[in-house]
């Protein structure tokens, strides 16, 4: 069973000053649990400290798959399986293979692509979201810090959260 989980949000009004503030924040030895925004904000992955994100290569081997299977499905049906002779013409041929190639390289890839972002962010129907502020899907930028995860006490996160431009700190708990 999981255990309590007590956080610290800040609520922040502008995109840079939330990402001046993960830098400040992170610098002053606060472990940031995760900053949540109505739109991306580029460069903020970089100083949370992310790794490059798996999901490019991903998308390239689903699509890779759908053109490896389509391929060898259109040349064993039209060449080993039931042969079929156009006035003459080569049955096992490329070009007229295209664009059946391309169609299922773009339906798998996308379809791995959905799959593989559903379970890499561990999204489930049944599962409730973790929502720290509704505002967050508005026009405010959202810092959660989880408390039990940093050796600094609440009062001191909370002022270091008001001092980084914070126009709110408020206390969360999820079981």
């Amino acid at each position: 069973m999981e255990r309590d989980k007590h956080f610290l949000v800040g609520v922040f009004d502008d995109e840079d000053v939330v990402s001046q503030a993960v830098t400040k924040i992170r610098d002053s030895g606060v472990n940031i649990y995760e900053v949540y925004s109505p739109f991306p904000v580029h460069g903020l992955e970089d100083r949370l400290g992310y790794k490059r994100s798996f999901l490019p290569k991903a998308a390239f081997s689903f699509g890779l798959l759908g053109t490896t299977l389509a391929l060898t499905m259109m040349f064993w049906m039209m060449g080993y399986d039931w042969p079929m002779i156009f006035g003459g013409k080569n049955f096992t041929s490329l070009p007229p293979f295209i664009p059946v190639t391309f169609e299922l390289t773009v339906l798998l890839a996308a379809l791995g692509m959905v799959g593989t972002f559903m379970i890499t962010c561990d999204l489930k129907p049944y599962k409730k979201p973790r929502l720290f502020d509704p505002r967050c899907t508005d026009d405010k930028h959202i810092m959660a810090v989880d408390i039990a995860d940093n050796k600094l006490d609440k009062a001191k996160i909370s002022e270091i959260l008001a001092a980084s431009g914070a126009i709110e700190v408020n206390e969360k708990d999820y079981s």
